[in-house]
């Protein structure tokens, strides 16, 4: 009997003092205010103490206005401007909308969930235009305005890696998707055991001749691809290497396949963006050369990832839109490229 009355007092304690905090929270007191009310010896009860410190986490701000961003680019580049977007707007504190031209190609392979601006609407708001570089300054944190349309390519991960696993979850991919480029690289794997699959996006294309000759710069060429591999055929025992490119007949005649460790994907043809980035992207890690669809390859994958480092010279006006640092996260393993195709041509 004694001991069921002093735990009905206990009990009775505790609800009055919560009770007592909910009033005072919401009135603004603050903790030590709380202290000094309901005394120290209170507090040294370990019930009192976790229920007042779960409580007087201050409860989020409701978004406001109306941030979008433009969408202009490939699909590396629109997922940057989606993340970059999403990221600063809630930072201040700002509900995010995307155009419809951004929504039409992410959500054919993701299942993103900002919602989308209706055409009509666009052109009736009367937005704060406001410039991006593409890596994360201390004035994004503190951006004036309820409706502010962001511009620029921002895709450098500093913009968003504070919260990085909401920016993986909008990248989810559809079901059918992650079931198609499973089957495919179950396929590829064939007889083999215990493999590794190591995703290798070689972008040419058009960087073949605007990198030498507008941005004093290289692409990748086959002494970086080898390196890269062999770096993953020291570290694992079956790696096998899924390539994928937009100048696959390079890769075909360049790339080494001696030990029937690399599988080009298409069988020689040029794949679909999409399909192309998610069946990378479901593999366990990375090569890439250059390019916004091959860092974020890297950022979904998650495993290592070995980049293209230094692929300019030091008077490149790329680097005037560029940082290495902001590109790459620390942990990416950057091999250094081979400039001296470029110091030739300027001797």
């Amino acid at each position: 009997m004694g001991k069921r009355f002093f735990w009905s007092i206990g009990l009775i304690l505790v609800i009055l003092v919560v009770v007592k905090f909910s009033y005072i929270y919401h009135t603004n007191l603050t903790i030590n205010s709380f202290m000094t009310m309901v005394g120290e010896k209170a507090l040294h009860n370990t019930t009192v103490k976790n229920v007042i410190l779960s409580t007087v986490k201050s409860k989020p701000k409701p978004l406001t206005g109306m941030w979008t961003v433009n969408a202009i680019g490939r699909l590396g580049n629109l997922m940057g401007e989606y993340a970059t977007l999403y990221a600063l707007a809630k930072m201040n504190g700002h509900q995010a909308y995307i155009l419809p031209q951004m929504h039409s190609q992410l959500s054919k392979i993701f299942k993103i969930r900002l919602p989308v601006l209706h055409q009509e609407v666009i052109g009736r708001i009367k937005w704060r235009h406001y410039g991006l570089h593409d890596w994360m300054s201390e004035e994004y944190r503190h951006i004036d305005g309820e409706y502010v349309s962001l511009g620029g390519y921002p895709c450098s991960f500093t913009f968003y890696d504070h919260i990085k696993e909401e920016i993986l979850r909008e990248f989810t991919f559809h079901d059918f998707i992650k079931q198609e480029s499973n089957a495919y690289l179950e396929k590829a794997r064939g007889d083999r055991k215990n493999v590794t699959f190591v995703g290798i996006h070689v972008r040419r294309g058009d960087y073949v001749h605007v990198m030498p000759n507008t941005w004093k710069g290289v692409i990748a060429d086959i002494g970086y691809l080898q390196k890269a591999m062999d770096y993953f055929r020291q570290k694992y025992e079956n790696p096998l290497f899924v390539v994928t490119s937009n100048g696959m007949e390079w890769c075909k005649e360049n790339m080494n396949n001696s030990l029937n460790d690399i599988h080009f994907a298409g069988d020689g043809q040029e794949g679909s963006p999409g399909r192309d980035f998610a069946l990378l992207s479901h593999c366990n890690h990375t090569i890439m050369t250059i390019g916004t669809f091959g860092i974020w390859v890297g950022y979904l994958v998650g495993g290592e990832t070995i980049y293209l480092s230094n692929y300019t010279l030091p008077d490149s006006p790329f680097l005037k839109l560029f940082k290495y640092e902001a590109a790459f996260p620390p942990e990416w393993i950057g091999i250094p490229a081979d400039l001296s195709p470029l110091l030739k041509k300027n001797e």
